[in-house]
């Protein structure tokens, strides 16, 4: 129903627009032949000129004041009021953004295929590169890439919004597809000209990139102080796929 009324909405914005830029042509070619054909010793006088004119941008600024209403119209149905609800959920979008705070930023990679030759990049927001990673396990499927904020150079990052580059080879130095995503918890919605963008991990991204939404995992808590000798603390039962560096 929202699209319904945002299209028909459109349609009369962009036609009422087309005539009125036709008619203004014409109302100041006529204006113009008035002036130069009016009796000297007569003069047109030139209230009725200025009331035309100010009847001419009122009819402008009703087009624009439609236009308004339309984003309205468009935010309500599929915007920032939908985008709210995301707020506290665990969201995956196809986005290569993460922010770096405290020394961690994190993304998740995919390899379409097994890859001899694996290389991730990290740029920053001026799309340079600051560090380059080659992981060792390179594997088909998702892989999670951690960084620590250190550059190549050895120096530590400014925290920020850092994204990042994958390129794979296989054994015969042809192409593997690669994706990467941004997973978080999203803390945030905000509208900047006109479009949503919701804030995962620290990063903006906009809404309509969002492929998965689930509820965020609750916080483990400790019941008792035997709780931190259990075998879910024990390293060797994690499993990680943070590529390490070559």
């Amino acid at each position: 129903m929202v699209d319904a009324v945002s299209s028909t909405t459109a349609a009369a914005s962009a036609t009422g627009r087309a005539r009125l830029a036709e008619n203004f042509d014409t109302f100041l070619s006529l204006l113009t032949t008035q002036l130069k054909n009016q009796d000297p010793l007569a003069p047109m006088d030139s209230t009725q000129f200025t009331q035309q004119l100010v009847q001419m941008t009122g009819v402008e600024q009703q087009l624009l004041t439609n236009d308004l209403l339309e984003k309205l119209v468009g935010n309500t149905g599929s915007g920032v009021a939908t985008a709210v609800s995301l707020i506290g959920k665990e969201v995956r979008a196809d986005s290569d953004l993460a922010a770096l705070s405290g020394g961690k930023a994190e993304w998740v990679y995919k390899l379409d295929r097994a890859a001899s030759d694996v290389k991730i990049e990290v740029l920053d927001s001026k799309g340079r590169v600051v560090q380059t990673i080659a992981p060792s396990d390179n594997n088909a499927g998702e892989h999670t890439f951690k960084w620590d904020g250190k550059t190549a150079g050895g120096s530590t990052a400014a925290d920020g919004v850092y994204s990042l580059r994958v390129t794979a080879k296989d054994s015969e130095g042809s192409a593997v597809p690669t994706g990467i995503v941004a997973q978080g918890v999203v803390t945030g919605v905000q509208q900047v000209d006109g479009q949503t963008l919701v804030t995962i991990g620290g990063a903006q991204i906009p809404w309509e990139k969002i492929t998965l939404i689930r509820q965020a995992p609750e916080p483990e808590t400790d019941d008792t102080q035997t709780a931190s000798n259990s075998n879910t603390n024990n390293p060797d039962d994690e499993e990680t796929s943070t590529p390490a560096a070559a």
